[in-house]
């Protein structure tokens, strides 16, 4: 059972990170290529693995997933024993609504701190329509650990919090201001051995992006 997951640069994919994250929690093996972005044969590459022309992608026997949530919501399927959705069926309702908030919305955060996990930016990319973005998202972090008591959204680590998992960086490289709460999530996403494992590789690359 050949499980291969296609990621852009670990340092700037946050596409990419999500599934990587879900897959690793399954314990499922799976081996991981990485496409460097900006290189003059990224566009070439990707379109060997995908027909969307984007990763990250997974392959499994013959079959191709793109997208990210579309990636873990097999992963999710692949490994019931690794309850990747919360098993009380109010909780993984809104797993999936703020999973599907953060995978469709918050484009000013995006745009304006974009995803580059070794980078040290602080103060950067404080734009008033990226700031009320990061408002919100916090706002989803406080009430599922108000609800769930942590470490992480709902408890135990699930889909939602591979979504928001690069969302955790774009705070720490940007320097956006966190309550004692948030501050706990972000710490408890980024201790992950997995998460750990995807930065080591990141610093080893090269920067390609200013």
């Amino acid at each position: 059972m050949a499980l291969t997951l296609y990621v852009g640069s670990k340092r700037y994919s946050s596409w990419s990170l999500r599934p990587y994250l879900a897959l690793a929690q399954t314990g499922t093996p799976f081996e991981t290529t990485t496409i460097l972005l900006d290189q003059p044969d990224t566009k070439d590459r990707i379109a060997q693995v995908t027909p969307a022309g984007r990763v990250p992608v997974l392959h499994h026997d013959g079959l191709v997933i793109w997208d990210s949530l579309a990636i873990c919501e097999y992963a999710a399927e692949l490994a019931p024993a690794a309850n990747l959705w919360p098993a009380d069926r109010a909780q993984r309702a809104i797993a999936r609504a703020v999973s599907a908030e953060m995978h469709a919305g918050f484009p000013a955060l995006r745009r304006d701190m974009p995803m580059d996990l070794i980078a040290n930016k602080a103060g950067q990319g404080h734009t008033a329509e990226a700031l009320a973005d990061a408002r919100r998202v916090l706002a989803i972090w406080r009430d599922q650990l108000a609800v769930s008591k942590g470490p992480f959204l709902f408890g135990s680590f699930t889909i939602a919090d591979a979504m928001f998992a690069p969302v955790t960086t774009r705070f720490t490289t940007y320097g956006v201001d966190l309550d004692a709460t948030c501050r706990a999530y972000v710490d408890a996403v980024q201790a992950l051995p997995a998460f750990g494992a995807w930065k080591r590789d990141a610093a080893a690359e090269p920067a390609t992006r200013p």
